[in-house]
């Protein structure tokens, strides 16, 4: 991956990803993607005494993408459900020191897939009605760019 006014943190997160894979029967899933780049990022959790206990991410797309992926479930993992909900797409880019303005379209993936996991195990343990989840499984972002690089 070229360096074209990437972080040092982005650099690290894209080159040494944390969390990767799978959770095998997950309590929440979430799964987003932007049709313009073709980046598509799943979460999974694990959730104990509302907590997200383990979380993991699989991401197909660039590598600002795999950064973000990582960076999100670094920040999430510990939190109360509550507390993670409240990270946004700027926390992420931010916690990376930046993004280049063309990628910052993956923070977005990030944080929405996170949501969108936490919704679903709301959804799953009754919490939320299906109707008034925000994140849609694979809802697609329109906003953003061709990620070229």
């Amino acid at each position: 991956m070229a360096q074209v006014g990437y972080s040092k943190k982005v650099m690290d997160h894209f080159m040494n990803p944390r969390n990767v894979g799978v959770i095998e029967a997950p309590d929440g899933y979430g799964k987003v993607g932007n049709p313009v780049c073709g980046d598509l990022m799943e979460i999974f959790i694990k959730v104990k005494e509302d907590k997200v206990e383990d979380i993991k991410f699989r991401t197909f797309g660039c590598g600002s993408a795999i950064a973000v992926s990582s960076m999100v479930t670094e920040m999430a993992k510990g939190k109360s459900l509550e507390e993670a909900m409240k990270i946004t797409r700027k926390d992420v880019a931010d916690e990376l020191d930046g993004l280049p303005p063309q990628k910052m379209h993956c923070s977005n993936l990030g944080a929405d897939a996170l949501h969108a996991a936490i919704e679903d195990y709301w959804i799953k343990t009754g919490k939320i009605r299906p109707e008034d989840a925000k994140h849609k499984q694979g809802q697609e972002e329109e906003e953003g760019e061709s990620c070229g690089i």
